[in-house]
């Protein structure tokens, strides 16, 4: 018997296309034209984008005379290149961001493969020892590496380390005010519900500004907290109080019946919520944590308030330089790109896990 050259489905699939286009898009005088119309326009807006992006783009050289002006200019970038990424690091101690930079999207890769062996006690060591470890080898002083100010940390560099800790910290502080805010001892309760208000209603940038500037005030003579360290801390807890209220929507759709399972089984407080309470909040909830994420993700950019120069700052202070003005277009679009990479796949990611922890709670 003789193979088909094609697919049994093929016909039938290239059948709906085209009535779905008909029945959708062409299905009258005035959607036949709107829908040309806006193709023409889509097609010749994405021309135009492709066409300063890569085709009349300049990629390779060293100076601005390097640069044709016909298209975008990504010599800009890659001259930059290492201040994007790192800030104002030291050269000479490059390889020590960079290797931050590698173990991140090792273990980022190991937790994200299904049928890693040993996954729990990676994620212990991620958030647990892992941040310290990375804490002592960009900062130094210790083994024989020379110390590093964070001043002088920049780039990528600064927006991954306040996301990440942000990211890890905010999510058990807020677990734990959701519970309290739900819990049945008045204290408690009212104590949850104050921190999360007042934090709620506080723009991020008057956070950190009072992190930075205003929290000093307050500490006794000569004592110093380093600016990232108030940063980091003002970041936890603003991001916790919104992770606390997304936590707490999840406590809120679990049935009256689970508690009651877990009653009738003799179970502790701890021991319901982390056995069955917690995992099905959890789980209802994924996408408006990872959206929690993104937004902290984003927000760190804000940091520049404060004086520190993350992959935004960075871009605005490579548009200063007098020999290189005029190429403000490229920073943006470039620091947009890092911003949307991250982003993306943290959403592609929180997809992924929705689906395969479905449980039924999806209609």
């Amino acid at each position: 018997m003789t193979t088909p050259l094609f697919h049994a489905h093929s016909p039938a699939l290239f059948t709906s296309i085209l009535t779905w286009l008909r029945e959708n898009l062409f299905n009258g005088v005035i959607n036949t034209f709107c829908s040309l119309l806006l193709g023409y326009l889509a097609l010749s807006a994405a021309w135009a984008v492709l066409d300063w992006a890569i085709f009349n783009a300049d990629w390779i050289g060293s100076t601005r005379d390097a640069c044709h002006g016909e298209g975008a200019c990504w010599v800009f970038i890659s001259v930059r290149w290492e201040q994007f990424m790192y800030g104002f690091y030291p050269p000479e101690e490059l390889w020590r961001p960079r290797l931050f930079f590698a173990s991140l999207a090792i273990l980022l890769l190991l937790l994200a493969y299904e049928k890693t062996p040993n996954r729990t006690r990676i994620w212990a060591f991620f958030v647990t020892a892992y941040p310290c470890l990375i804490a002592t080898l960009l900062y130094g002083g210790v083994f024989g590496l020379a110390v590093v100010e964070t001043h002088r940390w920049g780039g990528l560099l600064i927006t991954l380390v306040i996301a990440l800790v942000g990211i890890i910290a905010s999510l058990p502080i807020g677990i734990l005010l959701a519970l309290g805010r739900r819990s049945r001892m008045p204290i408690i309760r009212s104590l949850s519900t104050v921190y999360i208000e007042v934090w709620r209603g506080i723009p991020l940038i008057t956070v950190l500004f009072m992190a930075s500037v205003m929290l000093p005030l307050f500490l006794s003579h000569g004592t110093e907290i380093d600016k990232l360290i108030r940063a980091l801390l003002g970041v936890i807890m603003f991001s916790a109080a919104y992770m606390a209220e997304v936590i707490r929507g999840g406590l809120q759709a679990i049935t009256k019946g689970q508690y009651e399972a877990a009653n009738a089984l003799g179970l502790s407080y701890w021991k319901k919520m982390t056995l069955i309470i917690l995992p099905q909040a959890l789980k209802i909830t994924i996408p408006s944590i990872v959206n929690t994420f993104i937004g902290l993700f984003k927000d760190s950019s804000l940091v520049l308030i404060i004086g520190m120069f993350d992959v935004l700052g960075i871009g605005q202070t490579a548009n200063t330089d007098p020999d290189w003005l005029g190429f403000a277009t490229e920073s943006y679009v470039f620091v947009a790109l890092v911003f949307w990479l991250f982003c993306f796949a943290m959403s592609r990611y929180s997809i992924w896990l929705e689906h395969k922890l479905h449980t039924g709670h999806k209609h």
